[in-house]
């Protein structure tokens, strides 16, 4: 019995030293901890439990089958966040560069059809160099795998991608599907051709940093998320950004104790729109006011900045927030805002998250760089989002709502539940000057004239009572009783039942 007690002891030791001292040393040189260290920080202490501790690669080209390391590159398992189950996978740079191997996919896989099966997250630590060439398309196989399994889980569990490392070629795929990407900064990087392949094909010359780093995908691309300093930090943030999330689709999400009382009023919100209206504000300062202690979780904050998306809590339960930003663009919807803002709904809408929509927003983005790339077919993403939306939606019209925007920015018409609007708030097809322009043209010639056209257009069209009148705006609220409303709408709506028709799927305009 001490024989197969020891054997089984080094057997293990064998495992957690991965890929070896030097390795190790290398990793932690490079500013960034080991896979077992991450998930170690990642869940409650102690609460861990590793799978497929021992199992090997079963390559025998190329000299593989004299170097077999347990574990093949990743740390598989399941532990408590806070209290809460989830499942996670843990690439290991220090064992074969983390490369994915058929074993190695087998891993992931089987965690992931855990989840699925129990109904709890999956959270993908990755840091890998790709696909293990030795083993050629076995190795492709093995990704594929784990797209289809990415593909099934997705608005069934929430999952999350953490890029630590390199991720590149086929491996950037499987974050692609998961729901949030966050990166490291310096220390991570994904594309699907490394900047060696661009330079041989199309002659350019970039670093890996400026081709995938988490600059460039949380600002340009629009792939990730979030960016963290450190392997440390972004762990950190993980485990509060797991608390606003539910399970699984069979839940909803939980609810925190607040001391934030939910008849709050702030004066200072009579104050925060300009009198002009062609003067900007910044809508955090309103989402900060309203939401439980100030506390908002902004995602994509470097992208698409004319439109702000991000969770936050209401009476201790957890809320979608989606807003117009007057600061960029005056608030227009483009593409990438669109883009950025339909995905978000549409994850709020999988796992029974209410959205509360703020909106300032003059019209779509004129211009011919927009109509080329297509706003028809993306701005149609956001309105797909919320028409199909059946969760909670309550929506406030902070000031400007115009022409199409109006109507996409979760109106009644697309089954608002409840729509509120400031009393400065501006419902129309379009701003006065541009109406009084069409509808008295014959007047272009006279100043005079426009003005008074114009300002008959603001004092009959220019506000929320048209609206109102017609059913579309359920209120015209105090801007200082904006938290008060909402939370008794939300407490209204916590038990909303509505299904769309039967289908096997709509076709969103993609």
């Amino acid at each position: 019995m001490d024989d197969i007690q020891k054997m089984l002891e080094s057997k293990r030791a064998a495992a957690r030293l991965g890929g070896g001292e030097k390795r190790i040393a290398a990793q932690h040189g490079k500013g960034k901890l080991t896979a077992r260290e991450r998930l170690e920080l990642l869940f409650d202490e102690g609460s861990f439990e590793e799978w497929d501790m021992f199992v090997q690669h079963r390559c025998v080209d190329f000299g593989m089958d004299a170097n077999h390391i347990p574990g093949d590159g990743v740390v598989t398992g399941y532990g408590t966040i806070n209290g809460r189950l989830a499942f996670a996978y843990s690439q290991d740079f220090t064992v074969f560069g983390g490369a994915l191997s058929e074993a190695h996919a087998e891993k992931i896989c089987k965690v992931m059809d855990q989840a699925m099966k129990v109904g709890a997250p999956v959270i993908g630590l990755n840091d890998s160099g790709g696909a293990r060439i030795q083993e050629g398309v076995a190795s492709l196989g093995g990704y594929a795998e784990v797209f289809q399994r990415n593909v099934l889980a997705s608005g069934v569990i929430p999952q999350i991608s953490l890029i630590m490392g390199p991720s590149a070629g086929g491996a950037v795929y499987s974050p692609a599907i998961t729901d949030f990407i966050f990166m490291v900064k310096d220390s991570s990087y994904m594309f699907v051709t490394g900047p060696e392949v661009v330079k041989t094909v199309t002659h350019e010359e970039v670093t890996a940093e400026e081709l995938g780093g988490a600059s460039t995908h949380t600002s340009k691309s629009g792939v990730a998320d979030l960016a963290f300093e450190n392997d440390v930090e972004a762990l950190l943030m993980l485990r509060r950004f797991f608390n606003y999330l539910p399970l699984s689709n069979r839940e909803k999400p939980p609810v925190r104790p607040s001391g934030d009382p939910a008849n709050r009023c702030d004066a200072s919100l009579d104050t925060l729109v300009p009198a002009n209206p062609n003067q900007p504000y910044d809508i955090k300062e309103l989402i900060t006011k309203v939401v439980d202690d100030g506390d908002f979780f902004e995602l994509q904050p470097e992208y698409a900045k004319n439109i702000v998306t991000g969770f936050a809590r209401m009476e201790g339960a957890t809320v979608g927030i989606v807003a117009n930003q007057p600061l960029v663009l005056a608030g227009c919807l483009d593409i990438k805002s669109s883009i950025k803002a339909a995905r978000f709904v549409r994850f709020c809408d999988a796992f029974h998250i209410p959205v509360v929509t703020f909106v300032d927003v003059p019209g779509f983005m004129p211009g011919t760089s927009q109509e080329y790339g297509g706003i028809i077919k993306h701005g149609a993403k956001l309105l797909y989002a919320y028409a199909e939306c059946t969760v909670p939606k309550i929506t406030v019209i902070t000031r400007k709502a115009y022409g199409g925007a109006y109507d996409v920015m979760a109106s009644k018409h697309l089954r608002g539940d409840v729509n509120f609007a400031w009393p400065n708030a501006e419902i129309a097809v379009m701003g006065a000057k541009g109406a009084v322009e069409i509808i008295f043209r014959e007047d272009k010639g006279d100043p005079e004239k426009l003005a008074a056209r114009e300002a008959e257009y603001k004092a009959r069209f220019a506000n929320p009572f048209v609206a109102a009148e017609r059913g579309y705006i359920d209120d015209v609220i105090q801007p200082h009783e904006t938290r008060q409303r909402i939370c008794r709408s939300l407490k209204m709506l916590k038990d909303k039942k509505l299904e769309n028709p039967w289908r096997k799927h709509g076709n969103i305009p993609l």
